[in-house]
């Protein structure tokens, strides 16, 4: 028998409006609608009915000064994943929480609750925050160092697991007879856990839920975040503007799993990827003109000054690019691969800052291409073939026109191709993904 053809996994990243940052000023746009919960619904719906795996919400938890020019902030996660779950059926459900301002008792029982409200669909994308602005929010004068936060992100999944597991599968019994709710003695155990950053007893309040854990996903792409990517997360969402970018991360990552005892198929690469899609390619690139024409100077310096960690409203936009002013990549705080990426874009093109502005406007980074379906479908096909993404993290410009047309134009394309499911075979993240779902471990009686 011929083995079935290997096939992409697609996730929708919903970002207010869209991901070009004047797409809240695009005539088909609706930004008054980004705290209403049917706008979602409606996203997640056709999504859903594309047969993506799963859709994925950001988070931030801080407002800067740039929401005088941009749309920031909006629904919490894990609340409106929790409204989603009711008006879909078999999508995958992701929201971001940070381990530097969480505590892990709260995660695990939020994530535990949305995987039993789903019936199996949601994921936890870890982040470990950035900015002296978001500790501000949490009693704290600076944000943790870079190796702290991952320090601290490894032992906050160690006790996510181990409250996870803390309940037996089969431990609710529920004999109404006997009188017997749980087997207490045998299939529910503490945890008591005591860490260098946490001490949580357990165990979790809530029964095991139908994933066993949510899918792991972790975003980033520093050194730290490829190590710990390489031995706990299940998706990855990177950023990397070229294909040999992403053959380079794909293989640096997927070769570091070997020595935690990890199979390179249990980890999904998901770069992100902004298509601008036209019937023809005059008409995309009509389209990404217009939303680099309603760009905004003022919150491309705002935006690429918190990037690059120095204020760049003192330099000429169309000037040679201050990359001798710039902070060393051993002494930022925030997004180590980011910077080093808009660094290598000036250093590698000879860009101003203008130009790194309208080069960024679209997806932050993320690769980005204007194109007809063929043409997009072709690139997606060379990134999945040439191992450089086992799929896609799809950032449309704007919502929801944008996401429409990669939905009717560039899936049937794939579908035709036999690059991309046509139909749901299972009905949860992991069962989409093709990860398997982690037993409980033995657990030792309460004392």
């Amino acid at each position: 028998m011929k083995p079935a053809q290997r096939q992409m996994h697609l996730n929708l990243f919903v970002l207010n409006t869209g991901h070009h940052e004047a797409s809240w000023r695009h005539p088909e746009t609706h930004p008054e609608s980004i705290t209403d919960i049917r706008y979602y619904t409606k996203l997640a719906q056709t999504a859903e009915s594309a047969k993506l795996d799963s859709l994925f919400i950001a988070d931030a938890l801080v407002l800067t000064p740039a929401v005088k020019y941009k749309i920031l902030g909006g629904l919490e996660p894990l609340t409106l994943l929790s409204a989603l779950a009711m008006g879909t059926e078999r999508i995958g459900l992701i929201a971001t929480v940070s381990t530097t301002y969480s505590e892990p008792f709260n995660v695990a029982r939020m994530f535990s609750s949305l995987d039993h409200i789903s019936g199996g669909r949601a994921g936890w994308n870890s982040v470990t925050s950035v900015g002296d602005a978001t500790a501000l929010n949490f009693g704290l004068e600076r944000h943790p160092e870079h190796g702290d936060r991952y320090e601290r992100a490894k032992e906050f999944l160690v006790v996510l697991k181990g409250l996870w597991d803390c309940w037996q599968d089969d431990a609710i019994v529920a004999n109404k007879q006997t009188g017997i709710y749980s087997d207490y003695e045998h299939k529910i155990r503490a945890l008591d856990h005591k860490g260098k950053h946490y001490s949580v007893r357990g165990p979790l309040n809530i029964g095991r839920s139908p994933q066993g854990y949510p899918v792991l996903v972790q975003a980033g792409s520093s050194d730290a975040g490829k190590e710990l990517a390489a031995e706990t997360a299940e998706v990855v969402f990177t950023a990397q503007d070229t294909l040999e970018h992403g053959r380079s991360f794909y293989a640096d990552v997927k070769q570091r799993m070997s020595k935690y005892g990890r199979s390179p198929d249990e980890l999904k690469i998901l770069p992100g990827f902004c298509p601008i899609v036209g019937i023809t390619e005059t008409e995309a690139r009509e389209k990404e003109a217009l939303l680099n024409e309603l760009t905004l100077p003022a919150f491309g310096l705002i935006r690429l000054s918190n990037a690059l960690e120095m204020d760049l409203s003192q330099y000429p936009l169309d000037g040679p690019f201050p990359l001798e002013d710039l902070p060393s990549v051993d002494q930022v705080k925030g997004q180590k691969a980011r910077f080093q990426m808009y660094v290598e874009m000036v250093r590698k093109e000879n860009l101003t800052i203008r130009q790194l502005m309208l080069r960024t406007a679209s997806a932050r980074g993320h690769y980005t291409l204007a194109g007809t379906p063929k043409q997009i479908a072709d690139e997606m096909e060379a990134w999945f073939t040439q191992e450089a993404a086992d799929g896609f993290n799809v950032m449309p410009p704007y919502f929801p026109g944008g996401f429409e047309d990669f939905v009717n134009l560039v899936v049937p394309e794939l579908q035709r191709r036999g690059l991309f499911r046509t139909e749901y075979t299972g009905r949860t993240l992991r069962e989409h993904l093709g990860l398997k779902r982690p037993a409980a471990k033995n657990p030792q009686p309460i004392r």
